[in-house]
């Protein structure tokens, strides 16, 4: 129809539906690029040397990414294994984030070790957590079951010692790595849970942020452990626990740290020892507290004063990290190696 014999109206929608499309396309294309900047920032190694070698494992909550970093100029001997040790990241982060932010290559280059990143899906969860509380639907078992996989995948794929395995984690990453424990705990020789929540705090997305105010923990801490343990079975099988975590978060409540100790204290038969408190220059200080059974520690809480909801000790310019406070990295990796060393000696 000609243009003069359109009437104004015709006219002006005309005119903002083709300004609509233009403005439509020129987002998408803004978003596509960001995704794709997003896509290949998770490509590129983390800063230093090694290989960081991309995977995927398949399991019933469908499949999950992760990366292995392996240690630079590996000389191994004839049947040489390496520990393990695997990290799970917190809300909001990806495991090249949790790479950089705990500089944990830099220490596995050093020791020796390799390091597993499993990856969680944002279809999964939109803010990128791991479902550690949603029990209830089991939906947070799966992800457990899915996150052995993929550490079965690496373990037969890379030289890896299965009887030093250990599992770290933060936030939501610490509750998974509670749950996988507690789940699977002949698996793992060492926890250690930065800024988590208390195992047994939380069945479903409605309890989830009652747990994290420190609400909900049971009243009897050895059935947290699950139902998968047993009471008598405990006392052998979970393995010792290392628990981080700043009595200023504000995210989730210093409250569970002490909670998290009581439950495992319980369930392995462990009994508090006197607290002491350490402090490194002007670094944040720390007051420990060991829990030993038959002279050997089973959970050591690590209570970090000024401390927020951040890794201790990070990489500054990342998000969730405190430079101010202890070296978190040295502090789980000494503690697991401890336990690896101890795991073949009589009890």
């Amino acid at each position: 129809m000609p243009r003069r014999l359109l009437s104004p109206l015709t006219r002006a929608y005309q005119r903002n539906l083709k300004a609509l499309t233009k403005a439509t396309l020129g987002s998408s294309k803004r978003i596509a690029n960001q995704v794709q900047r997003a896509a290949a920032k998770q490509l590129k190694p983390p800063p230093g040397g090694g290989d960081w070698l991309p995977g995927v494992a398949l399991g019933p909550a469908g499949a999950r990414r992760y990366h292995v970093y392996r240690p630079p100029d590996l000389h191994l001997q004839l049947g040489e294994k390496l520990p393990l040790m695997v990290m799970l990241h917190g809300c909001g982060q990806t495991g090249r984030d949790f790479a950089v932010s705990t500089r944990m290559n830099r220490l596995a280059a050093r020791e020796r070790f390799l390091v597993l990143y499993p990856e969680q899906d944002r279809l999964a969860n939109a803010q990128g957590c791991w479902n550690w509380y949603d029990r209830r639907s089991g939906k947070a078992d799966a992800e457990a079951a899915t996150l052995i996989a993929a550490i079965d995948q690496v373990q037969m794929l890379y030289p890896v010692d299965r009887e030093r395995t250990a599992l770290a984690g933060l936030s939501a990453g610490a509750s998974m790595a509670a749950l996988l424990a507690t789940r699977y705990p002949l698996r793992f020789k060492a926890l250690a849970m930065h800024s988590g929540v208390a195992p047994g705090a939380a069945k479903s997305p409605a309890t989830a942020l009652g747990a994290m105010r420190g609400q909900h923990v049971p009243p009897m801490p050895a059935t947290a452990v699950g139902k998968a343990i047993s009471a008598a079975a405990a006392f052998t099988t979970l393995p010792p626990l290392l628990i981080l975590h700043g009595d200023a978060d504000t995210v989730v409540s210093a409250s569970n740290a002490g909670s998290t100790a009581e439950v495992w204290a319980v369930a392995t038969g462990a009994r508090p020892g006197t607290s002491r408190v350490l402090q490194r220059g002007k670094r944040h200080a720390m007051r420990i507290t060991d829990y030993t059974r038959r002279g050997r520690t089973v959970v050591s809480l690590c209570e970090i004063a000024g401390l927020g909801h951040a890794w201790s000790g990070g990489v500054p310019s990342m998000l969730f990290t405190d430079a101010s406070g202890p070296d978190a990295t040295k502090l789980v990796w000494a503690f697991a190696s401890r336990q690896f060393r101890l795991a073949g000696e009589p009890q």
